[in-house]
């Protein structure tokens, strides 16, 4: 029998972004299956590891290990840095690096751009739960943004493409200058919509049924629930905007209930408030699976921990994409000692 021969490639962020341009409703039927699978039991998605720095307490990289079963297959690692310092100098908060192994032998086979795969992957997470809380209620016209980085973008990006469109999109961002950015993006866009950049957090929430948290906040900034008497549907994908009440106030999804429950979460405070999880109401896996319903008359908020079996499942279509059209950029001799004895 010849000797398998173990190959590792590079793939840059460039040759990711090719491949996922305009793929936002396949990138969502990938998540979507990658979510059945986890929610089937075949996957390990153990929890992330934090790294945080004493003289750098705004900063952390954040390791995801993961495996994922079904027809993917395949092994691997996020790393994942969270540096919000950058953004003054115009460099984006985030960078990351996915790592895909051989489930046959345990050999990586690749290293991928990282931040492209994250943010599709939380996008594609965030339209998918907005369309799937939305089949009984009806679509939300009007959406708001709160946080306007990369990842509000790519919501946006995604909602567009999932067939959703509003009369009413709401921006609001600690910096003016973001958020007259990503006004001006959503101008070049095509949003049809009416773009409002509101002054203070509390009109955009009053004003919107669909909310996007995207921001970089440590610990939770709204704290009345008041604000959400109007029942909208909150897309908490930065995990900590919300105070405690406003979680126990409102039907509570996660993707995974112990990741989401941890690292200082809003979830993660409304648990040690109370002392137990009853507040929960189930997963999106459960939502999808029917076996959880969740009511119209309180606000819905979906704090999505992220899952690495996501960022696997894309990331092994992109590879899987380069390989079939010959853009691998193979790195000759990766793997030097390929004889156990030399």
């Amino acid at each position: 029998m010849s000797q398998y021969v173990p190959t590792f490639s590079v793939v840059s962020g460039a040759q990711i972004q090719r491949v996922l341009r305009g793929q936002e409703k396949s990138m969502t039927e990938i998540v979507e299956a990658a979510y059945r699978v986890h929610g089937a039991g075949d996957t390990v998605n153990p929890p992330s590891y934090f790294l945080r720095f004493p003289d750098r307490p705004t900063a952390r990289i954040i390791a995801l290990p993961a495996s994922i079963g079904g027809d993917t297959g395949v092994d691997g690692i996020k790393w994942i840095s969270s540096f919000p310092e950058n953004v003054p100098s115009g460099l984006p908060r985030a960078s990351a690096v996915l790592i895909l192994n051989d489930p046959r032998t345990g050999y990586p086979f690749a290293c991928m751009e990282g931040s492209i795969i994250s943010a599709t992957r939380t996008a594609a997470s965030a339209a998918l739960a907005a369309d799937w809380f939305t089949r009984e209620r009806g679509r939300p016209a009007r959406v708001g943004f709160v946080g306007t980085g990369l990842i509000a973008r790519y919501i946006h990006t995604y909602l567009a493409a999932t067939c959703w469109s509003f009369d009413e999109v709401g921006v609001y961002d600690l910096s003016h200058e973001h958020a007259a950015g990503f006004r001006d993006h959503l101008a070049r866009s095509g949003e049809s919509g009416r773009v409002t950049v509101h002054d203070d957090v509390e009109s955009l929430i009053r004003d919107s049924d669909l909310l996007v948290f995207a921001t970089v906040a440590a610990t939770p900034h709204v704290t009345d629930p008041g604000w959400f008497s109007h029942n909208p549907i909150v897309l908490h994908v930065s995990l900590r905007d919300l105070s405690p009440e406003i979680i126990l106030a409102s039907t509570t999804i996660v993707d995974d209930v112990d990741h989401c429950l941890k690292a200082g979460t809003s979830p993660h405070l409304a648990e040690q408030l109370v002392g137990n999880r009853d507040f929960v109401h189930g997963t999106l896996y459960d939502v999808m699976s029917g076996r959880v319903k969740p009511p119209a008359d309180r606000p819905l908020v979906f704090s999505p921990f992220g899952l690495g079996v996501l960022d696997l499942a894309v990331g092994a279509h992109v590879y899987a994409e380069l390989r079939r059209s010959g853009e691998l950029h193979v790195v000759e001799d990766f793997f030097h000692e390929l004889r156990r004895y030399g």
